[in-house]
């Protein structure tokens, strides 16, 4: 089984923007890109923050405005007006939350989670940027096809990694949900099969109808 990391899905050509790149230049490297966010590096490329179209619109919600209505009560005391003086380091969140090219699809979906975050910038082990992960890019896993984690489950999981006979398990997927079916020589190996199952890049569920072989012969 090799599980699709976060090097395999990640962009690789990252925009990015500098400590000091001004306001306007961000907002015209989101549009230009059509990126929603960019990480902000140091002038090693090491990522010190992350800059996104949510803290430029914080700015340019403190901002006075034109017709006179009063400042949001919801706008941070602290936000700047929105001018070429506003640089990346100003506006940005910061640390910047990163990831690994190593890294598995979970690990990178949980920092995602625990950090709230929608997307992570990913360093080599010199902590040099290298590309960036967002959420789109880790569910991309469940559009493989089905007949692809048939393939891999039958093959790789059932035959190659736990030595079962091509016979003894039926292996059906429809739109990434699996049912497993058959009769196995022990119960303890059940519970293992439907682990490795679920474990596969772009399952969305496992529907398991395995059973002990010698059940079939107990009153």
């Amino acid at each position: 089984m090799q599980h699709r990391t976060v090097g395999d899905l990640m962009t690789h050509g990252v925009v990015l923007a500098r400590r000091d790149t001004p306001f306007k230049n961000i907002v015209s490297l989101l549009s230009e890109n059509e990126v929603t966010a960019l990480p902000v590096v140091d002038d090693l490329g090491h990522p010190v923050g992350v800059v996104s179209e949510a803290d430029l619109l914080r700015t340019v919600a403190a901002r006075p405005d034109p017709a006179g209505l009063p400042q949001s009560p919801y706008a941070s005391n602290g936000a700047r007006a929105a001018n070429d003086d506003v640089t990346a380091e100003q506006l940005m969140s910061a640390p910047a939350v990163c990831a690994r090219p190593g890294w598995t699809v979970v690990e990178a979906a949980r920092l995602m989670d625990t950090e709230g975050v929608k997307r992570l910038p990913v360093v080599d082990e010199s902590e040099t940027l290298v590309g960036i992960v967002s959420r789109g890019d880790l569910l991309r896993v469940f559009l493989r096809r089905d007949d692809a984690l048939r393939d891999e489950i039958a093959g790789d999981v059932l035959v190659r990694t736990l030595g079962l006979a091509p016979s003894e398990v039926a292996v059906d997927v429809r739109d990434g949900r699996v049912t497993l079916k058959g009769r196995v020589e022990t119960e303890e190996i059940i519970p293992v099969i439907e682990r490795l199952c679920r474990g596969v890049d772009g399952v969305v569920s496992v529907d398991s109808a395995l059973h002990r072989r010698s059940d079939e012969t107990s009153g």
